[in-house]
């Protein structure tokens, strides 16, 4: 077996990265498991990074580890280039670990790794590993398509992403265990000076409008920005992404029903919809704010949401459909 590489963004979660690769590295060093480690050093570092691991020769198996947030497991996922060689495993860092608390991944570094040696020793024996779709975001003027594991969207979401990418507010909260305050203060503020956009959705099954639209995400997982289910039955299994949006009612209105959104009950209420497709594109009458995973993409009038089905083998114990609420 090849030696484990793995990722390390030591600067995850304000500390907590620093704190659990070292305890990684002393269970590594104790269970006697051969590893390289790679520490990021700038933005977008993680991706080439990935690039490099995985045009590795031969047919063996690449197992591949990120130590880490939300922001390195998207650059890792948009590095990799083959997806048929890698075994794709987390030990997460971050502040909010939306793609592990989604997959209900061990937040313990103990189980983490636990749990990643038993699914290499599996697929050692040939016994098939956890599967999951990723999704992927195209847009006019982007120079190749970006890949997001939990989700990808348009307007409020993705504003607040980009504020609290540079949020000092953010960086005093998560000091204190508090990072999704950050989320809930920037959409607060976001959603009253935000311009909406009227939007056409085509699917292959036909179209719909979205007049006077507030936010367009299209989930693989259900929940995103700290745990918020913007598509509470979005599935990894099923091949499918979940278009969640708000439009053609008044931001004051959508500031009292957020709670409703919070608690995962905006299925059936006026201005709140969600679609289940293969694959999305919308054309926006002006731009508004794209992000993929949290990270900043761009500000668009097109974008083309695709499903990639079963496209990453996970080392991670499966017990059913673990992605659904």
């Amino acid at each position: 077996m090849r030696r484990i590489q793995i990722i390390v963004n030591n600067g995850a979660g304000t500390g907590r990265a620093h704190r659990v690769w070292n305890e990684t590295q002393c269970l590594l060093r104790g269970y006697k498991i051969k590893y390289e480690a790679h520490m990021t050093r700038y933005e977008g570092h993680a991706a080439k990074l990935a690039e490099q691991i995985s045009r590795v020769k031969g047919e063996e198996p690449v197992y591949l580890l990120v130590v880490g947030g939300d922001g390195t497991i998207n650059e890792v996922l948009n590095g990799i280039t083959d997806f048929d060689k890698v075994r794709f495993g987390v030990i997460p860092t971050g502040s909010g670990n939306d793609f592990g608390r989604n997959l209900k991944l061990p937040k313990i570094p103990k189980e983490s790794l636990r749990e990643i040696c038993a699914c290499i020793r599996k697929d050692q024996r040939g016994e098939a590993l956890y599967r999951i779709d990723l999704g992927q975001v195209s847009w006019e003027g982007c120079e190749k398509p970006r890949i997001f594991g939990i989700s990808s969207g348009l307007g409020l979401d993705a504003l607040v992403c980009k504020k609290a990418l540079h949020s000092r507010l953010k960086q005093v909260l998560n000091r204190f265990h508090l990072g999704k305050l950050t989320y809930l203060a920037l959409t607060v503020q976001s959603l009253f000076t935000m311009e909406t956009a009227n939007a056409k959705v085509v699917t292959e099954h036909g179209g719909y409008i979205l007049p006077k639209m507030i936010f367009a995400a299209a989930m693989n997982l259900p929940a995103e920005g700290g745990g918020v289910p913007m598509a509470p039955h979005a599935s990894v299994q099923d091949g499918l992404l979940s278009l969640g949006s708000a439009s053609g009612i008044a931001k004051w209105q959508t500031f009292f029903l957020l709670p409703f959104l919070v608690a995962a009950k905006q299925e059936h209420i006026n201005g709140f919809t969600i679609r289940n497709e293969k694959g999305f594109r919308l054309i926006l009458d002006k731009p508004m704010v794209l992000h993929a995973d949290g990270e900043y993409c761009a500000d668009v009038t097109r974008v083309e949401f695709r499903c990639l089905e079963k496209k990453l083998w996970l080392l991670h114990e499966q017990k059913g459909d673990q992605s659904k609420t």
